[in-house]
């Protein structure tokens, strides 16, 4: 039975057997492994910047993980969505379908090619784009023209759709995927915090023409900064990687650009970090969902549901979320997590109440408002020690 007099203290006494006693972060990196060795390494090669052994692992690595054709490696995940877009074909003036319910950098790597959002609502069980709210803004506000698919209200070319797999649980992606081939869309996955999550036995990012992963200094795998583009496409494959080394034609001696090129290439640095890290993902999964596990038993003693994969996927847990019966629960919870040295977050704003963004057409946003309202994150990083440890905390 839900009392918050007894959950708020119970959530904390939990985290505190979880992670110890000092401040508890939101998702903090783990570096128990080979970083410092393959950092070494890499040094000594004097392949630090863009080229080398690492890079190459690295996105060996990712491909082999997510079963992808190819994976080019890119500074950051933004840089990751941007470049993604672009070669898919996204211009100045169209618009691009999201979700309000997202990082800002989704709507920021829209901007940057001029493009401008259009935001349609969430499933609140997944948080991601629901594919019904999908096909009926489609089926009520655009036409069909010279095989091009516009907006009735703004006549824009509607050209991409990115759903974004919030908090690594994947939405209806297939539903979606179906969807966008039907209506003549590019689908571009923003699986920016879901490496390790899958939709049926399909890994997150597969399914459109192009996905994008983030490995920034708060995700499952870290490479301190850092970013993927895959997809089972040579050609989209060999253009990004063209665009991203600021489009330079090949040549022993002579820097010829047949573009307009991207200083987006990881360095060799943070893909050392990353083919380090990479060699504990499964490892870091294994923990990650056993901890999901101890939030499921705790917050479910007092009715409340953590947030979590439809039945045929399965999530990487990347964070833990609670979904709480009031704003005014919510923004109590917060307050006595975080004044506990628990770190504990909302939803990010909706990009549609953010200033830049307040202009664009969205379809009411009912889900996406109700769980902001709601919704909170919770502790999910993995502890020191990794999976030997935690299997030794008797306490837990």
């Amino acid at each position: 039975m839900y009392d918050k007099n007894l959950m708020f203290p119970a959530f904390v006494d939990k985290a505190r057997k979880i992670y110890g006693p000092d401040f508890i972060p939101m998702h903090r990196p783990v570096f128990e492994g080979n970083e410092t060795e393959y950092l070494k390494e890499c040094v000594e090669s004097n392949f630090v910047s863009s080229m080398g052994e690492f890079v190459s692992r690295f996105e060996s690595d990712i491909a082999k993980f997510t079963g992808s054709t190819y994976a080019i490696a890119a500074v950051n995940g933004t840089s990751a969505l941007h470049i993604a877009m672009l070669v898919a074909g996204v211009q100045s003036g169209d618009e691009v379908i999201s979700q309000a319910l997202t990082f800002v950098a989704t709507c920021n790597a829209i901007s940057y090619l001029g493009a401008i959002p259009l935001f349609i609502d969430v499933d609140r069980d997944t948080m991601g784009m629901s594919p019904s709210a999908l096909r009926h803004f489609l089926e009520h506000n655009t036409f069909t023209e010279g095989g091009c698919l516009f907006n009735k209200v703004s006549k824009r070319r509607i050209k991409a759709c990115v759903p974004m797999h919030t908090f690594g649980i994947p939405c209806r992606i297939k539903e979606i995927q179906s969807i966008c081939m039907e209506w003549g869309l590019v689908l571009i996955e923003d699986a920016a915090e879901s490496l390790g999550s899958y939709s049926g036995d399909i890994h997150t990012g597969r399914l459109g023409a192009l996905g994008v992963y983030s490995f920034n200094g708060n995700k499952v795998i870290t490479t301190g900064g850092g970013g993927m583009v895959i997809t089972d496409d040579k050609r989209l494959a060999d253009r990004v990687r063209h665009l991203t080394t600021t489009a330079k034609i090949p040549h022993p001696t002579n820097f010829i650009h047949d573009d307009i090129g991207y200083n987006y290439r990881l360095p060799g640095l943070c893909a050392a970090l990353g083919v380090a890290q990479m060699e504990r993902l499964d490892e870091f999964l294994t923990v990650k969902e056993m901890i999901a596990r101890e939030w499921q038993n705790l917050f479910g003693e007092f009715d409340l549901e953590c947030n979590g994969a439809l039945p045929k996927d399965k999530s990487n847990n990347w964070l833990n979320s609670v979904t709480m019966y009031s704003k005014t629960d919510r923004d109590e919870f917060l307050h006595y997590s975080n004044e506990r040295g628990v770190m504990t977050r909302p939803l990010w704003e909706l990009m549609s109440n953010l200033e830049m963004f307040k202009k664009c057409e969205h379809d009411g946003l009912e889900n996406s408002k109700w769980l902001l309202d709601r919704v909170v994150a919770v502790s999910s990083s993995v502890p020191d020690g990794a999976l030997a440890d935690f299997n030794n905390r008797s306490n837990v």
